[in-house]
C-alpha cells in the first residue's frame, strides 16, 4: 500500500512540532524558600513547647508527564535550623530534610503555565547536631499550591506555598540514644514555606 506523499509530509511535519513539547514536560526545579514552623514539646515541663526556627531552605524536584495536564515529581529539601532552648533542654541545631514522591495538576490544561496544585508522600529526617542525640526518620506528607510563569521555551519561574505534615508518634526521649541531654516528644510535626523556583524543561 503506497501513502500519499503529502500525508507523510503532514505525518513528519506533526511528529516535529509535538516532539519538542512533549519532550519539555519534563522538568528539573531548583528552589530556594522561607520554612517555618515544627513545634516539639518538653517532657521535663508540662505545657512547655517550642518550635524550629525560621530559616532558609533549598529544594528540587524532577517533574515527568502523567498525562497531558498532571506530572509525576520526585521532591527533595533540606533546611539548617535550630529548635531553641526551652523546658530545661539546651538549644539543638536541627537539620531536617525530605524526600517524597507526588505530583503536579495543572487547573488550565497544558502543563507548564499557570496555577497548580502538588503534592507527595515520603519520608522526613530530622538530624540534630549535638551529642548524644539520634537522626531519626518519620513518614511524612506535603501539599501545596503553585504558579508557573514561562520566561522563554525551556525555563519558568514557580512560586509556590507548600505545607509539610510529619507522623512523630514519640511519647518522650525522641532523638535518644544511650544517655540523652534533652527530653522532647511530639505527635505531628507542621511546617509552611513560601518558595520561589527555576525550572528548566527538557
Amino acid at each position: 500500500m503506497r501513502i500519499p506523499l503529502r500525508h507523510g509530509l503532514g505525518a513528519i511535519a506533526a511528529a516535529t512540532a509535538l516532539g519538542p513539547a512533549a519532550a519539555q514536560d519534563h522538568a528539573l526545579t531548583l528552589y530556594g524558600g522561607w520554612r517555618g514552623g515544627g513545634s516539639f514539646q518538653s517532657t521535663t515541663s508540662a505545657g512547655t513547647s517550642a518550635s524550629l526556627q525560621s530559616s532558609f531552605a533549598g529544594s528540587a524536584s524532577l517533574d515527568w508527564p502523567f498525562d497531558a495536564s498532571r506530572q509525576v515529581q520526585l521532591f527533595g529539601s533540606w533546611q539548617s535550623t535550630e529548635l531553641p532552648a526551652f523546658g530545661g533542654n539546651p538549644a539543638v541545631p536541627m537539620r531536617v530534610a525530605y524526600l517524597q514522591l507526588g505530583g503536579t495538576n495543572f487547573f488550565e490544561g497544558r502543563i507548564g503555565r499557570g496555577p497548580y496544585v502538588v503534592g507527595g508522600l515520603g519520608a522526613t529526617w530530622l538530624s540534630p547536631d549535638l551529642n548524644g542525640l539520634s537522626s531519626e526518620v518519620r513518614p511524612s506528607m506535603n501539599l501545596g499550591i503553585g504558579y508557573q510563569w514561562p520566561l522563554a521555551p525551556s525555563v519558568a519561574l514557580r512560586f509556590e506555598l507548600r505545607g509539610y505534615l510529619t507522623l512523630i508518634d514519640s511519647s518522650g526521649n525522641l532523638f535518644c540514644s544511650g544517655g540523652c541531654v534533652v527530653s522532647v516528644k511530639g505527635d505531628l510535626m507542621t511546617q509552611g514555606e513560601a518558595m520561589l523556583g527555576l525550572s528548566f524543561a527538557f
